[in-house]
């Protein structure tokens, strides 16, 4: 395993945590309240370059080392974690990536947290179905040239560099789809809308317009929407790993308020009733964590988008129902936003549906099913 700024995987793990218990916590009501994303948090936690090599900077986990980190900083805040996941993708592609002033321009910065980036496939009218979107590329005499809107993209007007998934043809299908890093300050790049979300206000996301826009090729087509779906699957592995974070932080609030809450002269944590609660939530944070290490181990592999799809479907839903569970058992204290179920609540559901809903894990899964009885 390497290393990168002192660290090897147990102590990338303990700088999530520390980053988790000294930062966010302290600090995530005073970001939501201004409305503003903490660049210079981020830049400072050491969490950046998490999948990138120690030689341009990087801390080299594989995936299984990086779910570890993503638990944790989904126990301080699932919607920073998921812009974390995000730039540590983009960072990856680029540092990785075989074109060399690309790599000059963007690679140490995006690793070292100077620059941050962000990924745009979606769009307005093409979210579950990729194959659908119409952002267009062009060839042109002094490179390619990009129009098109996408929707849902996170770090919007934040991100410095963005991957963005392209036709490069107006024909139906994805043979021709490619992948392009666009600067965010090109001519043409605007960000028109900024979704009012119903939590975590710190995080900006919205629609990009692409008017004429400079692009630089990263993945050509024939292999774009291979490589979007791979970064989509470390993508949701990512997600269901917060969303054990988000089980484990509201285990946990249940397990203390149990505990301390007197009730008909004994405690809450004594009621059998609140026991058997508790007890299907750790289950359920055992299979999760389960269902993320096989997937991590997975990825890249054949089996990786099915294992991935597990664990997308699972876990998020067993967020949600821990988030209730503890909501329910502070009481009206639950409801209450200074208690961190009610946020936990709204950002398991963002987990639910961000990069490929719980409905679309279903159908690949489904569909192994069906390519497994034709076999």
């Amino acid at each position: 395993m390497g290393k990168a700024r002192g660290y090897d995987r147990r102590s990338m793990r303990d700088a999530a945590a520390a980053f988790v218990r000294d930062v966010v916590r302290p600090a995530v009501a005073g970001w939501d309240e201004a409305g503003a994303y903490p660049r210079a948090a981020v830049a400072a936690s050491g969490l950046t370059g998490l999948f990138c090599a120690p030689e341009v900077g990087g801390a080299g986990l594989g995936y299984p080392a990086g779910m570890e980190v993503f638990e944790e900083l989904g126990r301080g805040d699932a919607a920073l974690a998921f812009s974390l996941s995000m730039h540590n993708a983009v960072a990856a592609v680029v540092a990785g990536c075989d074109d060399e002033a690309l790599r000059a321009s963007w690679a140490a910065d995006l690793v070292a947290g100077r620059a941050l980036g962000g990924f745009s496939l979606t769009e307005p009218h093409a979210g579950s179905d990729a194959t659908a979107i119409t952002t267009l590329a062009t060839a042109t005499e002094d490179g390619w040239r990009i129009d098109g809107r996408k929707a849902w993209v996170s770090l919007a007007g934040q991100a410095d560099v963005f991957l963005v998934v392209c036709k490069t043809a107006r024909e139906p299908g994805h043979r021709d789809i490619a992948v392009f890093a666009v600067d965010r300050r090109a001519d043409g790049v605007s960000f028109p809308v900024l979704y009012d979300t119903n939590c975590a206000h710190f995080l900006p996301i919205g629609e990009m317009q692409l008017d004429g826009v400079r692009g630089d090729l990263v993945v050509p087509a024939g292999s774009g929407m291979r490589a979007a779906l791979g970064a989509i699957d470390v993508a949701r592995c990512d997600i269901a790993a917060i969303a054990c974070g988000v089980q484990a932080e509201a285990l946990d609030i249940a397990l203390r308020h149990a505990q301390e809450r007197p009730v008909a002269g004994g405690r809450l944590l004594e009621m059998q009733g609140v026991q058997w609660q508790l007890a299907d939530l750790a289950t359920d944070l055992v299979a999760s964590r389960l269902l993320v290490g096989a997937a991590a181990r997975a990825l890249g592999s054949a089996e990786g988008p099915v294992a991935v799809a597990h664990a997308k479907r699972f876990c998020p839903d067993a967020a949600l129902r821990a988030a209730i569970t503890a909501s329910e058992l502070l009481g009206a204290y639950g409801w209450l936003d200074e208690h961190r179920p009610a946020r936990l609540i709204s950002l398991a559901k963002m987990l639910q549906v961000v990069d490929g809903t719980s409905e679309i894990q279903r159908i690949v899964i489904a569909r192994d099913l069906a390519r497994r009885v034709a076999g």
